[in-house]
């Protein structure tokens, strides 16, 4: 019996320490990992793809898992470009050429009508590093304005470029020129018309109006950090369905509508556009954190929550600092967001939550 006792003594002894053994061996496993991580250079991306009147009883579960499922596919694009040592830049062209190409942001592929039944495209982009930029706008028939945007501040003297010109450029570098039905989608037409309607039946001639001035919200954009420090964020838009006299709101505004500066964050707007650029959004939040010394959330915070409803405004803004934190500050009930660190954790949100 004794000796019973004893070969069972022994092997829960040898059991109990192969355990702890296998146990100590996973939480150094982990602590190397993390280690690891932690002494990787440091990366993120945070997108958007428009604020506004987003309500999740108007949404249905299909179109809600729509927009997720392209919003992921748009970040993880970016995300993949900055882990494998990618630019800012690159990133943030390619993540936002992934939301240009899909129906579902009032942004090239699925922009909003003017008046006059037309696709009217604004696109900027800018580098944190130099603090060199470039924008389009009224551009009918370049597949991806955030290129020619790109292009722009790479291959030219000027920061924007307009209409006609702007598209011959786009011609000069070789960019993907489509013909404008391309950008025809029968919801955004429809939105036009019923705008159009409004206007004729109501006698309105002001230029905006409560009914009509949530159906500008859509812009995408993006903002990354890459790992050598670099920070860049770009914006494309559609603009305003229904807009008339070749109205250009704040996406393709350097300041107002993008901003990047490696001292301190990289910026994309999307909201009602006049009081963006009046208020300078983008630069405002960088202007906040650079003199007085505020976090980014705590400058998005003033800039959207204060400052531009102050003027009338509203909308929101996604941005990453050079530290890689991360703002998706909006004063509406909804923005199509994500947001992905060098962890690979991702965040998707559509309503205020």
């Amino acid at each position: 019996m004794k000796k019973l006792l004893f070969l069972f003594s022994l092997t829960l002894f040898i059991s109990c320490n192969q355990n702890s053994s296998k146990t100590s061996e996973e939480n150094i496993s982990k602590s190397q990992k993390a280690t690891e991580n932690d002494s990787q250079p440091n990366f993120g991306i945070v997108i958007h793809g428009g604020a506004g009147t987003i309500l999740k009883e108007n949404m249905s579960d299909s179109l809600e898992q729509a927009y997720k499922a392209k919003l992921e596919e748009a970040i993880r694009t970016g995300h993949e470009i900055l882990a494998n040592g990618g630019t800012a830049l690159e990133a943030v062209q390619r993540t936002i050429n992934v939301m240009e190409d899909s129906p579902l942001f009032n942004s090239a592929r699925g922009a909003v009508f003017t008046n006059k039944g037309k696709n009217e495209l604004d696109a900027s982009i800018m580098d944190g590093s130099t603090l060199n930029a470039g924008a389009v706008a009224g551009v009918t028939n370049v597949k991806n304005p955030i290129n020619l945007a790109y292009e722009v501040m790479v291959n030219s003297d000027h920061v924007l470029l307009s209409g006609k010109g702007a598209e011959q450029f786009a011609e000069e570098q070789g960019l993907e020129i489509v013909d404008p039905e391309y950008f025809y989608t029968e919801r955004r037409f429809k939105a036009m018309e019923r705008a159009r309607d409004r206007d004729k039946t109501e006698n309105r001639t002001a230029f905006y109006d409560p009914l009509t001035k949530d159906e500008k919200f859509g812009t995408v954009g993006c903002a990354a950090l890459d790992k050598n420090g670099n920070l860049a964020a770009g914006t494309s838009t559609g603009g305003m369905s229904n807009k008339k006299y070749n109205r250009i709101g704040d996406s393709p505004i350097i300041g107002a509508g993008t901003y990047a500066n490696n001292i301190t964050c990289a910026v994309s707007s999307t909201g009602w556009g006049e009081y963006f650029i009046r208020g300078v959004v983008a630069y405002d939040i960088s202007a906040l954190m650079e003199y007085k010394g505020l976090s980014l959330q705590e400058a998005a915070h003033e800039v959207i929550q204060n400052k531009l409803p102050e003027l009338g405004g509203d909308g929101g803004i996604i941005a990453i600092d050079h530290k890689g934190n991360v703002s998706m500050e909006f004063n509406t009930a909804g923005m199509y967001r994500a947001s992905m660190n060098k962890n690979g954790e991702l965040n998707i949100g559509i309503y205020s939550e």
